[in-house]
């Protein structure tokens, strides 16, 4: 949501930075891009996806199988009508799914706080408990005079919901049923303890490693200037939010010793086929050849890492990327040959000159991955191009770096611009444009000496997960198997829940506006608020949405299992009422995308009584809540 916020604000009217309400209907702004998507229908397609796979198939020829089938089931269900229609399998494609959905594309901003409430905190709180912060923003449907999905236009009026959640002031208590009703991204529950250790011990210690000198240099050039701040602000977060996470992920990984519990996990399913020696047999090959599998796919994800996560973290590379495409298609234009370099240049056209871009940062940005990437990184497996360039440059990269910018004009954006009034006339100049020639001949040697081989070995271990997803549920009967999350919707219940952190360090189950104004007094920057917040807290004017001991509660946690994507996913109590927003976990607990832990995986909740407070009491857009349903 906050790429729409920002997409709407500028230097002088920044939402992001100062919030927004709007006071009427009028002055709901229109989110280009931004839709809504509602599901109509859930069907079990597993035994259609799986018809006319015969006996002696390849996995190439099961699969080809398994997407004609869906192909055919998503057009049957898309007659007759404009729903979306999509086939998603679980189960590591044991099972399969249809989802028909319907998608709202005028979709209006109606309010945010400002940047010191919703991020209250910062990347110092992020992924973290006790939190304070009032992560939300509001946005209205709005539809056709038929209540139907429409593009924006102004005769649009607000969508009318079958149904909307009561909203409950009630509050909760340690011990209350609660239940998160959202769309996770991703979990991968059912890895085996080869991938863990992998996971654990090389992939995210590596890419935090790269995320969080990425970080160090945008936030240094972000607080220097505003207008580099709006460009980077949504790249910041996104970086920021997996760095964090991995690093949480790995802690919570070695807390709960998980690959011992992977090892224990196996170890113990092959047991339960003692009597069954030709199962036992079968799956004790598949596990070896699994842990076989993922010895093999181990160095070649680092280099990938190292590909994807530090030289792909410069825009520079990234953004030569789409350029490839069109020399390729020019050359076959100037062959005489079939070709759509028309209809690729002009795509790239709006590119240029390139948005949320600084060329000063991103060449701090080069200058920072390339040092990184000559130390880490062998000579025998770098590309051949960039390797000859560090050794030209005495492995200075800095200078190289240096080079690069200053004789590019791809980086430059008036250049740039200027490169498309004659494109073709010019292309071997811009052919061989230092940065291109670099970034180019890197793309090319991922893309022919390790992507390839990681493809090959990502479906050789898919292909052995799904069969040891299979064995675990047709022989481990006495365990219940929740599909892993894959975007599509899910329903996650738990208690609010306390929990103990590590020795001696024991955490409550809710925070209150006290601890925003403790955490203020500090004086650091990710903890300032703006004077209105702390007057209406120093006047205690909390309206009905104070605890009976006069107390605003801003956060409150569970034991719920949430992941990315769950963020502004409603959360309910035991009578279906409205009790806050999901937005985040604890940083020991983000280790529940691999392994969930009961006694500590946390999922964190913005109370809806500290939203309403905010919308109320200190944006004065009280008139909203005339449309809620609000039990007192």
């Amino acid at each position: 949501m906050n790429s729409s916020i920002a997409a709407l604000s500028s230097v002088e009217k920044d939402y992001l930075k100062n919030g927004y309400f709007a006071m009427n209907a009028k002055e709901e702004m229109f989110c280009k891009g931004l839709t809504v998507t509602f599901i109509k229908r859930i069907d079990d397609v597993t035994q259609k996806v799986m018809e006319n796979v015969k006996p002696g198939f390849s996995e190439l020829q099961k699969d080809s199988t398994y997407q004609a089938n869906m192909k055919a089931l998503e057009n049957d269900a898309k007659k007759g009508n404009q729903y979306d229609v999509f086939v998603r399998p679980f189960y590591y494609g044991n099972e399969y799914y249809l989802f028909v959905t319907e998608t709202f594309k005028d979709i209006r901003l109606v309010g945010a706080p400002p940047e010191s409430i919703g991020k209250f905190g910062g990347e110092t709180d992020n992924w973290v408990w006790p939190r304070h912060n009032a992560d939300f923003s509001m946005f209205r449907i709005y539809a056709n005079a038929d209540n139907k999905p429409a593009e924006y236009n102004e005769s649009n009026v607000p969508y009318k919901p079958s149904y909307s959640f009561p909203i409950s002031l009630k509050g909760e208590e340690k011990g209350d049923f609660t239940m998160v009703y959202g769309f996770p991204g991703r979990t991968q529950e059912y890895l085996t303890s080869y991938a863990v250790d992998l996971l654990m011990n090389q992939q995210d210690p590596i890419r935090v490693m790269l995320r969080e000198k990425r970080l160090e240099v945008m936030e240094e050039d972000m607080k220097k200037n505003d207008t580099i701040r709006l460009m980077y602000v949504n790249r910041y977060a996104g970086v920021a939010n997996a760095y964090k996470k991995w690093g949480g992920e790995m802690l919570g990984l070695k807390k709960s010793d998980a690959v011992n519990r992977k090892k224990k996990f196996e170890n113990d399913f092959i047991e339960l086929l003692k009597n069954e020696p030709v199962k036992k047999e079968k799956y004790s090959n598949l596990l070896n050849q699994l842990e076989k599998t993922y010895a093999e796919y181990a160095p070649l994800s680092k280099q990938f890492d190292y590909f994807s996560e530090c030289l792909l973290g410069i825009d520079g590379f990234r953004m030569m990327r789409g350029f490839m495409g069109v020399f390729d298609e020019l050359k076959k234009k100037q062959n005489g040959k079939e070709n759509k370099f028309n209809a690729l240049l002009k795509e790239t056209a709006p590119a240029i000159p390139f948005k949320n871009y600084n060329k000063e940062t991103d060449k701090k940005l080069c200058k920072a991955m390339l040092e990184i990437y000559s130390k880490e990184v062998p000579r025998t497996q770098r590309p051949f191009y960039l390797d000859s360039l560090l050794g030209a440059y005495n492995g200075n990269t800095s200078a190289l770096t240096d080079f690069l910018y200053a004789n590019s004009n791809f980086v430059e954006n008036e250049k740039a611009k200027n490169m498309y009034v004659n494109f073709e006339a010019n292309a071997n100049i811009y052919e061989k444009d230092p940065l291109y020639l670099l970034a180019s001949s890197v793309y090319l040697h991922y893309q022919k000496a390790v992507i390839p081989q990681v493809s090959y070995l990502e479906n050789q271990i898919n292909q052995l997960q799904k069969e040891y997803m299979f064995g675990l549920k047709e022989n481990m009967k006495g365990k219940l198997f929740y599909p892993d999350a894959n975007g599509t919707l899910r329903v996650a219940y738990g208690k609010v829940s306390d929990y103990d952190a590590k020795d001696g360090v024991h955490y409550q189950h809710f925070t209150t506006l006290d601890g925003l104004i403790e955490k203020n007094k500090t004086g650091e920057e990710d903890f300032y608020v703006k004077p209105r917040l702390i007057e209406l807290y120093q006047k205690k004017e909390f309206g009905q949405y104070a605890d009976k001991n006069g107390k605003l509660r801003t956060a409150f946690i569970g034991s719920n299992h949430t992941t990315g994507g769950n963020s502004g996913s409603p959360v309910l109590n035991g009578k279906g009422e409205l009790i806050g927003t999901n937005f985040d976990r604890n940083w020991e607990g983000t280790m529940s995308d691999i392994m969930y832990n009961v006694n500590f995986c946390r999922n964190i909740t913005l109370d809806i009584r500290f939203t309403l407070w905010i919308v109320d009491k200190y944006a004065g857009a009280g008139y909203l809540l005339n449309e809620m349903k609000i039990l007192k």
